[in-house]
């Protein structure tokens, strides 16, 4: 019970934020948007015609899939630069609750918040192009989750890094690139990458949404690796996180900035 009051709570004040902040939030929906429309212009200019819409299908879906990894995957280390650099880093560690439980709760509260968002930008982006994907939610869902898990975890790491460190926006704004590899290489590509976190669930569902597959189209493999994958990452980012936390307070480090 205490963790959904603690859920609740992390929702109701990222909720908050985006209103208190409407200009940022407007911005960012803006600038979400303007992106995608240059990708989309860029296809139709360059791109095969005969290719365009599988093109543009493609592009719809690694561009979502990278925004939602950047936002899942950096948040909490901003969020532990944020709360140093505000003095109240120490404030969270008081807790009763712990933590990383704050942190999971944020994170996985701000994911939400920025899932409706994303999902209407989908099917504005979807009419301004009329491209149409596969939008099956009980497919898509329960493989969406698991792919969450492993950038849950990466998060951990990062905040980890951020405990010890602080300062990291430079290492962040390097990892978007890294992010936007993962996103928009396939599978078919470089298989080798379905080890890598998040990789074989954004394949899944890329798969769903271009192709029109369903989950029985997928393998009792698939769905083995994608639930190891994020079971690994998970318990290794967050096992990262308290050592890093570890290392912290043994330095006398955690609350400075």
């Amino acid at each position: 019970m205490k963790s959904l009051y603690l859920l609740q709570a992390n929702f109701r004040r990222e909720a908050i934020l985006l209103k208190r902040y409407l200009p940022n939030t407007i911005s960012m929906i803006i600038t979400f948007y303007c992106i995608f429309l240059a990708m989309f212009f860029g296809i139709k200019i360059v791109g095969d015609p005969g290719s365009v819409d599988t093109n543009v299908q493609y592009v719809i879906v690694n561009y979502i899939f990278w925004y939602i990894a950047m936002m899942a995957m950096q948040d909490i280390g901003w969020v532990i630069s944020n709360e140093a650099s505000l003095g109240t880093l120490e404030q969270m560690y008081m807790s009763p609750m712990g933590a990383w439980r704050i942190l999971f709760a944020r994170i996985v509260s701000s994911t939400v918040l920025q899932l409706i968002i994303i999902s209407l930008l989908l099917y504005v982006s979807m009419a301004t192009t009329n491209t149409w994907l596969n939008i099956d939610i009980l497919s898509i869902a329960p493989i969406l989750i698991l792919t969450l898990l492993s950038m849950y975890g990466i998060s951990f790491m990062i905040a980890g890094m951020a405990i010890i460190f602080k300062q990291i926006q430079a290492f962040l704004q390097i990892l978007q690139f890294v992010f936007m590899g993962l996103t928009f290489l396939p599978l078919s590509v470089a298989p080798y990458l379905a080890a890598a976190p998040f990789v074989k669930g954004v394949d899944m569902v890329r798969t769903i949404m271009v192709k029109g597959v369903s989950l029985q189209s997928f393998t009792a493999i698939d769905f083995l690796i994608l639930g190891v994958n994020a079971l690994v990452y998970l318990s290794l980012g967050l096992w990262v996180f308290k050592k890093c936390e570890e290392i912290a307070m043994k330095k006398g480090i955690l609350g400075q900035h």
